[in-house]
């Protein structure tokens, strides 16, 4: 039951990966679209586009959280003893995020959108980054077993945990921009299509180059991780690849409906073949899934709560992206309070 366990959790860390880091992506974007004026159609595309969504996507977060600390207590331990310092910086981004995105469509004034905007753009860029050098810690062997604390600085503050970080936010970025063409287009804003489409070219090859670095690290500082990759895992990094150039080839062709699923391929792939690479490991090379699991008692009452949360949270999720997509939402679409003129009458 453990290993059935392990595989939930990694299919749930890869429904993050590919819904959440989108998310974060858009973030990116809205970091680097300039100025006020200069960026205020790529804005408001970003904001259209995950303005009905983004909260869902913690969903996962949260999930990945609970089934580990129930199904895996002692490995859960040892990483919050150890990595405490990104979880927590992760989780304050991810609230400051969440109520800049909110209120910088409330003021009115443009000396505090630039505020709130700045810090929702900021934290897209800080979580993710926490988020993959928590995995690259772990990958590395930073964590210790036993439910003891390793070092609060050099767990995260690593080679391995700097290119997982890296490539967090790259991977990211290229998500996003790879669902902003389809989204321009959904929304009849076709010069931002192609001003996405050029963004999501040059990321794709900006995250393959931080791959392959990512690769030479973990050779030199996670060989297990690395050697699972070139082995038992090279299957599932190769459809990776492919997926990925798949959807190179289809953003160059301009078909953004075919590149979004290949995209998000890839990057699910990137995710299961690590997770694939690094077993039978939850923590390389001291703490095994089978030693770090509950009792059989615990497992299977979890897992008939993962069975119950999926028929009734997943329908859900399925039905809440299909109503974004065709803009059936009462959110799509609205119009902002923050845009009306300001006249002398009120």
């Amino acid at each position: 039951m453990s290993t059935a366990i392990a595989v939930v959790l990694l299919l749930a860390l890869a429904a993050y990966a590919v819904f959440g880091g989108a998310d974060f992506g858009a973030g990116f974007w809205d970091l680097t679209a300039g100025g006020p004026e200069h960026g205020a159609e790529p804005r408001a595309v970003i904001e259209q586009s995950i303005g009905p969504v983004w909260e869902a996507n913690h969903v996962w977060l949260i999930f990945i959280f609970v089934v580990t600390w129930t199904a895996f207590p002692a490995a859960y331990q040892s990483i919050m003893l150890t990595l405490f310092v990104p979880l927590t910086v992760a989780a304050l981004g991810i609230v400051l995020r969440g109520a800049s995105f909110a209120f910088r469509k409330s003021v009115v004034t443009l000396r505090f959108r630039r505020v709130f905007g700045g810090a929702f753009a900021l934290s897209s860029v800080l979580v993710p980054f926490c988020l993959g050098a928590i995995a690259g810690g772990i990958a590395s062997g930073q964590v210790p077993s036993g439910g003891e604390a390793g070092d609060p600085v050099d767990s995260w503050l690593n080679p391995t945990s700097l290119v997982t970080g890296v490539l967090a936010v790259v991977v990211s970025a290229y998500l996003a921009a790879v669902y902003l063409v389809w989204d321009s287009r959904r929304l009849r804003r076709y010069t931002m299509g192609e001003y996405f489409r050029r963004r999501a070219l040059v990321s794709a090859i900006v995250a393959a180059v931080v791959a392959v670095a990512g690769l030479v690290v973990l050779n030199a500082k996670a060989s297990h991780v690395f050697d699972g990759l070139t082995s038992r895992a090279l299957p599932g990094v190769i459809l990776s690849v492919l997926c990925g150039l798949g959807a190179l080839v289809l953003l160059i062709r301009y078909a953004g409906r075919g590149a979004r699923v290949l995209a998000a391929l890839a990057v699910a792939g990137l995710i299961i073949s690590w997770g694939i690479a690094q077993w039978p490991y939850l923590l390389p090379e001291s703490l095994t899934v089978s030693a770090a699991a509950a009792p059989q008692g615990t497992l299977a009452t979890l897992l008939v709560a993962v069975g119950l949360a999926i028929v009734i949270v997943v329908p859900g999720f399925v039905l809440l992206y299909v109503l974004d997509q065709r803009a059936l939402l009462p959110e799509e679409g609205t119009e902002d309070v923050g845009d009306r003129p300001i006249t002398s009458g009120g």
